[in-house]
């Protein structure tokens, strides 16, 4: 049952783009006991079809951008077979920490900067939140 509810919340996450696989990996290896190498492999295995959903519900409303897309999969290849090649040696508790910063820092920037999920475009946007946020109080 914790699979499956890890599973939903994950699967969430990766509809709208953002990250699912490291909720799943985290989840997985905080309620299930998994070790972090067997979790991130088997994210992979959870991401292609949940990614395949995600890239034709994104198609069908036109929000892809193809160019980007492109180089942004041959890069990403390269830096996959890069660190698959790392994960067979001694130096992967390298890769731990650089996942634990990373995932922490990541956490701590969103919590702090974009927690409220505002974005600005011009100073009197500003002004009119700060009015809004006044009527609430």
């Amino acid at each position: 049952m914790v699979e499956v509810l890890i599973g939903i919340i994950s699967g969430i996450v990766t509809g709208g783009g953002m990250g699912g696989g490291t909720i799943l990996i985290l989840l997985l290896t905080l309620f299930t006991g998994m070790e972090q190498h067997i979790a991130q492999a088997s994210n992979i295995v959870f991401f292609i079809p949940t990614a395949l959903a995600a890239i034709w519900m994104n198609i069908k409303n036109k929000k892809v951008n193809f160019r980007l897309g492109l180089i942004t999969i041959v890069s990403g290849m390269l830096g996959a077979v890069i660190r698959s090649n790392f994960s067979k040696s001694n130096r992967f508790w390298v890769f731990k920490k650089i996942f634990w910063y990373f995932s922490f820092f990541y956490c701590i920037k969103r919590n702090l900067f974009f927690g409220k999920g505002v974005y600005f475009k011009k100073k009197k946007d500003i002004i009119n939140l700060r009015k809004t946020k006044r009527r609430k109080i």
